[in-house]
């Protein structure tokens, strides 16, 4: 996803906003798994992230984190009877992942995100986020599948 975000949706500005599908990483991952490993993908994907933008190392880390561990929280009490309900999931996490970081970011002093560009950046993350959730789920679904092999007995013998 990192290299993805790098190479392709950074170099699209819509409106004047990047989106951000490494977050997305971590909320599909909360979604077909549980809070701890939505928090693990998230961690590890913001970290390695963070070292490739100019923010302070952690920030994205800790913002990923935070919701890939809410929506993994989240996902069992939420009816999956819909295909629309985990994308429009997948929008909410999105833009509270950005207002998160925005927060974070203001906290610490860095100053990087413009408020007054803040509701843009929630729409076209929330927007492409939500567009490329279903692919996103499917591809943590089968990363997340517990291989033939690990449940045969008789593999370690």
């Amino acid at each position: 996803m990192i290299v993805v975000q790098v190479s392709f949706v950074s170099q699209l500005p819509v409106f004047g906003a990047r989106g951000d599908i490494v977050l997305l990483a971590a909320i599909a991952a909360g979604f077909e798994s549980n809070a701890a490993r939505g928090a693990i993908v998230g961690f590890g994907a913001g970290l390695g992230f963070d070292l490739l933008l100019n923010s302070p190392v952690g920030l994205s880390a800790l913002t990923y984190c935070l919701v890939g561990y809410m929506v993994g929280s989240l996902q069992g009490s939420v009816l999956r009877s819909s295909w629309w309900i985990p994308v429009v999931g997948a929008m909410v996490a999105s833009a509270v992942g950005v207002v998160l970081f925005a927060v974070f970011d203001e906290v610490f002093g860095e100053s990087t995100v413009e408020v007054g560009r803040l509701p843009t950046i929630v729409a076209v993350v929330a927007v492409l986020n939500g567009l490329l959730s279903p692919p996103a789920r499917w591809a943590m679904r089968r990363a997340f599948a517990e291989s033939p092999r690990s449940r045969d007995r008789f593999f370690l013998r």
